[in-house]
């Protein structure tokens, strides 16, 4: 994306936060594994060290009034005293992962949540060996949050994939309904957090890493702004009044929380509360984030459902209308399944003859012009909606001058010290995995040696394995496609960068990369939709050693981990939303990665 705002430098905010400064330069028209050998695993919350005695330590004992003051050394001549350095801010792990985090309590069925000890830093050397007393001459550089993968859903749109459950479980999640209360949940914990864990240095903006919305639908996009920036929602779409979707259908496929029917959910311990969906659709307050936010584009962003090129009118009609496809057999739901996963159907021709044959049983809603797709264009131009300001700036890194160039990458300063560089991975011609285009590739190198005498820290949706599509473009269909090694490979040539930070995998992992002029670490985030819920912090200092260290810290929503299933306030139906995740898919475990992918000192050679 490119950009050609200037931001003026702005002073911290009342709230104690430094507004991120921005300037005009450069912009643009895995499975769980165990720590690495050589890691530390540090405990997330060490004891106290306990007072020495005012005996022990030979303090006088007596009142204040007997105590002799010492006397005062004369100054020498031509000698100042130099004042003491400002003491180090102690560790803050309130509201980390470090204090502790939810997890399902021992059973079988249905799970309810409680919480368990933290996850405790482990340090990792593959890059640069840790030298002791790093952390008493550490300087912090920049400190950020990553959300990543929010996925806001409107659960009642007409063109969702739900019936694809018939083969295979993961396919739709009975928590759906609740996507904007866990955002907002999520926002709430962001502002809670007084400063970065390690080194007690203000906060200094957080960046979304794509798939913020879910269908690709107008509706989400709203919700997901006025979500960051603040406001009221109402997350619902068709009748203002009711529910239309899966889950009062009576198909035994989904959980139908209101019913005293069996379905595929109850039989497993899933529990009933009456007034479930009427809750989901009430209005919601989100106080928007505190912090400047940046925003990155994901394939669920940039087309519809996340895999679907723009284009097919029949599937926009679809989208919008009356009619809602809510079950399918095991046979049909495996063939259109394997058209996406192998990549056969990037315009979505299979599923647009499926629901042209399958309308006599299609369920009847009510029409919603507010549910059409969204462009790239109008995706931008929704950011710079003075609407969604919020805490800014305005655009969130996106500027009129990619409204005119149709692109959506960006740079953008974390610090003063730090640069922030937002790519665009996602494949227009269609597919969930990415890739990246050669004027995009070019624009990166030409920044990144632009700004060689600052930190890079580079922010997309997909990871370095995930960016193997290389269909053209169809808006510019003789440029070449770049797959994720080609751009491992070019962010190697560059010793200022330090982190590639990313999400679209919903695991967390976190990877070395050793480059031709440098090293640098690949951070991948687990979603907010599916269990653990998870946000990253990340803190770049200097160890004034010759190295630097990225601490990466993982946090949860600001709701409580006990549910009530009585408790439909929007703080309870956040709470909900972690609890039925968790017991949505029986793989949380491993997308919550190994150790060394969650809490994390990372280090690196200063160049």
């Amino acid at each position: 994306m490119s950009g050609d705002r200037r931001f003026a430098l702005l002073g911290r905010s009342r709230a104690g936060h430094p507004r991120c400064r921005a300037w005009a330069a450069c912009r643009a028209p895995a499975p769980s594994r165990p720590p690495c050998w050589g890691s530390t695993v540090v405990p997330s919350s060490p004891p106290p060290r306990p007072s020495p005695s005012p005996r022990a330590s030979g303090t006088p004992c007596g009142p204040p009034t007997a105590r002799r003051p010492p006397p005062r050394e004369r100054p020498r001549p031509g000698h100042r005293p130099q004042p003491s350095p400002p003491p180090r801010p102690p560790p803050y792990i309130q509201g980390t992962t470090l204090a502790a985090v939810a997890a399902p309590r021992p059973g079988s069925g249905y799970r309810r949540m409680g919480s368990a000890p933290g996850w405790g830093r482990v340090v990792r050397g593959e890059l640069a060996a840790p030298r002791s007393g790093r952390a008493d001459r550490r300087t912090a550089l920049a400190a950020f949050v990553q959300l990543t993968d929010l996925h806001l859903i409107d659960s009642q749109h007409p063109l969702r994939l739900e019936y694809l459950r018939a083969a295979s479980e993961i396919s739709w999640r009975p928590h759906e309904a609740l996507t904007v209360q866990g955002a907002v949940s999520l926002v709430e914990r962001v502002n809670a957090l007084r400063a970065a864990p390690v080194t007690g240095a203000p906060l200094d903006c957080a960046v979304t890493t794509g798939d913020n919305t879910d269908n690709n639908a107008r509706t989400e996009l709203d919700w997901y702004l006025t979500v960051l920036s603040g406001g009221r929602i109402t997350p619902n779409s068709g009748d203002p009044r009711h529910y239309e979707g899966v889950q009062n259908s009576g198909v035994p496929l989904y959980w139908q929380p209101g019913s005293a029917s069996r379905d595929a959910y109850t039989r497993r311990g899933f529990p009933r509360i009456d007034g479930f969906l009427a809750a989901a659709i009430r209005e919601v307050r989100s106080p928007g984030l505190t912090l400047p936010w940046y925003s990155t584009v994901g394939n669920h962003d940039a087309m519809p459902l996340g895999c679907y090129a723009h284009g097919d009118s029949r599937l926009a009609a679809y989208a919008v209308g009356g009619r809602k496809l809510m079950d399918l057999s095991p046979a049909e739901a495996a063939r259109l399944q394997r058209s996406i996963s192998q990549d056969r159907d990037p315009r979505g021709t299979v599923l647009r003859d499926l629901l042209d044959s399958r309308r006599r049983a299609m369920r009847a809603v009510t029409p919603d012009e507010r549910r059409a797709p969204f462009t790239p264009r109008e995706y931008v131009r929704a950011h710079l909606d003075p609407a969604y300001r919020g805490a800014g700036p305005v655009g969130h890194g996106y500027t009129r001058a990619n409204l005119e160039a149709g692109t959506q990458y960006y740079t953008f300063p974390i610090t003063e010290k730090v640069l922030g560089v937002s790519l665009d991975t996602t494949d227009p011609g269609g597919h969930y995995n990415g890739s990246i285009g050669t004027a995009q590739l070019t624009w990166l190198d030409r920044t990144l040696r632009t700004h060689r005498d600052l930190h890079v820290v580079v922010f997309s949706h997909h990871t370095g394995s995930s960016m193997s599509n290389t269909r053209p473009d169809p808006a510019r269909p003789r440029e070449r496609r770049h797959q994720g090694a080609e751009l491992v490979a070019l962010l190697g040539r560059h010793p200022n960068v330090v982190a590639w930070v990313n999400g679209h995998i919903h695991r967390n992992d976190i990877t070395p990369h050793r480059g031709s002029a440098g090293s640098f670490w690949e951070i991948s985030t687990a979603s907010h939709v599916e269990f653990p819920q998870l946000a990253r912090i990340v803190e770049l200092v200097d160890n004034a050693d010759g190295t630097l260290s990225l601490h990466t810290t993982l946090i949860e929503s600001a709701a409580p981990h006990r549910t009530d299933f009585g408790d439909l306030s929007q703080t309870g139906l956040a709470a909900l939303y972690r609890e039925l995740s968790a017991n949505a898919r029986p793989d949380g475990a491993r997308l919550s990665g190994g150790p060394g992918d969650r809490n994390t000192e990372l280090l690196l050679k200063r160049r």
